[in-house]
Formats: C-alpha cells, sequence, structure tokens
C-alpha cells in the first residue's frame, strides 16, 4: 500500500514547498523573536501554537483558517480569552474547557477562526507560572508578535514560490452557480468545510466546464 496525499489537488511538489515554508519561516519567526526587547528569560520566545499556525499558512494557503487575519486574530483573541477564563475560573480542568470553548466562539463571532487558537486559549490556562503572571501581556507578547511575523514572512515566501497569500479567488470559466445555490447546499448538508464559498463556486464551475468539453 502506498502513501497517498490525502488534500485533494495536492501535489508532492507543492508538499515539499511547504515543508521547506515552514522550516524556514518559523525558524526565522523564533530567531528574530530572541532579539525582541520585551523577551524575558520566564516566557518563551516562541509558543507551540504557531508550530500549527505554520501547517495551515504553509500546507493550505487558500484555506480561510490559514488567512492572515485568522491567524493573527485567532491566536491573539484566543490567548486573551484563556487568560481571562484562568483568572475567572479557579478549577484548572475547567477553565482549559471553557477557555477553548469560549475562544471557539469568539473566533467564530470575529471571522477569525484559527484551530491553534484552540491550543492557544489552553496555553494561557495551563502555561505555567511566568504566563500567569504575564496576564493579558501574553497575548501580544509572545502570541502576538510571533503570529504577526509567521503572517509577513509567509507572505513573501508564498509571493516566492508562486503561491497566493493572503489568498485571491481565480476567476473560473463558464456558468456559474447563483450564491443563493450554494448557500442552499451547505445548509441542506449540515457541515462545515474548510473552503471558502467562492472558492467552492470557482470549483464547481471548473468541474461544470470540463463536463461539458467531455
Amino acid at each position: 500500500m502506498r502513501f497517498a496525499l490525502l488534500l485533494p489537488g495536492a501535489r508532492w511538489s507543492d508538499r515539499l514547498v511547504a515543508c521547506l515554508g515552514a522550516l524556514l519561516c518559523l525558524a526565522a519567526t523564533a530567531a528574530l523573536c530572541r532579539l525582541v526587547p520585551l523577551a524575558s528569560a520566564d516566557l518563551p520566545f516562541l509558543v507551540a501554537p504557531l508550530g500549527a499556525s505554520a501547517v495551515l499558512v504553509f500546507a493550505v494557503p487558500a484555506s480561510p483558517l490559514a488567512q492572515p487575519w485568522s491567524v493573527v486574530g485567532g491566536n491573539t483573541l484566543s490567548a486573551l480569552v484563556g487568560v481571562a477564563v484562568a483568572r475567572i475560573v479557579p478549577d484548572a480542568a475547567l477553565a482549559a474547557g471553557v477557555a477553548v470553548g469560549a475562544a471557539i466562539l469568539v473566533m467564530s463571532l470575529l471571522r477569525c477562526l484559527h484551530p491553534p487558537g484552540g491550543a492557544a486559549a489552553l496555553t494561557a490556562v495551563i502555561g505555567g507560572p511566568a504566563i500567569h503572571a504575564a496576564g493579558f501581556a501574553f497575548a501580544f507578547w509572545p502570541v502576538a508578535v510571533n503570529s504577526v511575523l509567521l503572517v509577513l514572512l509567509g507572505i513573501a515566501f508564498h509571493r516566492i514560490s508562486g503561491h497566493s497569500y493572503p489568498h485571491r479567488l481565480a476567476p473560473a470559466p463558464g456558468p456559474r452557480f447563483a450564491p443563493s445555490d450554494i448557500d442552499a447546499a451547505l445548509a441542506e448538508m449540515h457541515e462545515s468545510f474548510d473552503i471558502s464559498r467562492e472558492d467552492l463556486d470557482a470549483l464547481l464551475a471548473r468541474a461544470e466546464a470540463h463536463a461539458a468539453r467531455r
């Protein structure tokens, strides 16, 4: 049994470029953050959720979950939520669940859903005395600074490698479904998909064009 790429449309060349981008840009983010004057011996110069952010930014740069506002807003706001919950809820186990659930709600309301944000909220709860002592400042250093640097480096890397980031929709040939048709179909399926409605519309239009030519 051979290994196959999970994501539709993925190619090995793209995956190798994603590996290189994550390697270079995450290492550069870490190196730059070690030079930030705000850095202290007690706080990490790089937070673990950034590794998951790098997977999204470099492996699936077209995903709505990987866009700049999702990365920066999702991580930073979730960290703020985590700090607030840690101060309000005394039991760590309960605080962990409340922080992640509240982070999902805040990210959804502010249109910056980003899975690593859940880890940022959790880190603020269980990260230890140094993070607790930093309080709300933890959301800005190192979380926000890490996230902004990764996004900026990601934009530069994708521009060099020829990928669209921040993602811009490519025009689709042929007839297109009405937006209301896409919304109705998505509503009937009762599921959330990691693709924007506009990209889904373009994908269906291209598939329809190929079917017509066949």
